[in-house]
């Protein structure tokens, strides 16, 4: 009898590929980051603090008694080339990766990097998905914010930057979890994402709702849409993600955002974006491994809603 073996290093343990071609799901590593936070910098280390950290996570997949990874066809192609702070540069490689995981027929599943790393990967779907989608957006920000930063490009604006190149309908598309300070009825933040046409569901508005209603909205919102999700780890609360980038108190909690991923399974997902992991603030590992939780909740929101295994 034989053990078998991982590949060290790998989300998951995965088989390490040079291209997507003939894969279900091909992770990618984007250790991309702007640079520009006066304290926190460190998002460029994530990808491969959070592969680490997924060897855990993986060992709870054996009582499922669902060979999920094997059916998806998951592998890993390792880290985009890029110089953080590079904008022209990381951006392009990030595009042309995931351009061509999407070419290849397989589902893209990134690891930032900061929140900047997720506009290249937009342009990539819209230009080579070959149909539109939306966007659903976990975050404690809206990252629309208009003028936080003296920079085209940044960690802050991408959704901005996303309706002003049409990459995604805004109308179509739902923000989860914001924290934006509203003072005396002031728009803040929020009303601008509001005024690109966004939907925004605050975490106070959360709330109120729950996570049944929250559920029920998203899956009536994205019924025949396909979507990108992008989940930003300061949506959960820094008791529970504090190697973020940019930390924000009052967030959900682990149980919440698991509830949340599974009551979604179903839908039709065409890119999966986990992004804001920062190793040096991370406390124990537990921020690392939780961002592999909700990678492998993706892999499951994939496996619901396709016939599997992929290839015959």
């Amino acid at each position: 009898m034989t053990t078998p073996v991982h590949p060290v290093g790998t989300l998951f343990g995965v088989p390490v590929a040079p291209t997507a071609e003939g894969a279900g799901v091909a992770v990618l590593g984007v250790p991309f980051d702007m640079g520009y936070h006066p304290t926190r910098i460190g998002a460029r280390s994530g990808p491969a603090h959070v592969r680490a950290h997924s060897a855990l996570v993986v060992e709870h997949l054996d009582g499922f008694g669902i060979p999920i990874i094997d059916e998806l066809g998951v592998v890993d192609l390792g880290d985009v080339d890029v110089l953080p702070g590079n904008v022209d540069e990381s951006f392009a490689a990030v595009e042309s990766a995931v351009a061509a995981v999407v070419q290849a027929g397989a589902v893209p599943l990134t690891f930032g990097g900061d929140g900047a790393v997720t506009l290249p990967q937009l342009r990539a779907m819209r230009k080579h998905l070959g149909r539109d989608f939306a966007i659903l957006h976990f975050d404690a920000h809206t990252d629309a914010y208009d003028g936080i930063y003296p920079y085209d490009y940044n960690n802050a604006n991408t959704f901005i930057h996303s309706v002003t190149e049409q990459l995604a309908d805004p109308t179509a598309s739902l923000h989860v979890g914001m924290r934006d300070t509203q003072y005396r009825g002031t728009a803040g933040v929020i009303g601008v994402a509001r005024e690109l046409g966004y939907e925004v569901i605050t975490m106070d508005e959360f709330t109120s709702m729950g996570v049944a209603a929250l559920v029920e909205h998203i899956r009536e919102k994205f019924a025949d849409t396909p979507i990108y999700l992008c989940w930003d780890m300061d949506v959960f609360d820094p008791s529970a993600s504090p190697g973020v980038v940019t930390p924000s108190w009052g967030g959900i909690t682990v149980r919440e955002g698991l509830s949340i991923l599974r009551g979604l399974r179903g839908l039709e997902f065409i890119a999966f974006d986990i992004n804001t992991v920062s190793p040096p603030h991370d406390v124990a590992g537990i921020t690392g491994s939780l961002a592999a939780q909700v990678a492998m909740e993706c892999l499951f929101l994939l496996h619901s809603a396709r016939d599997w295994p992929a290839q015959s």
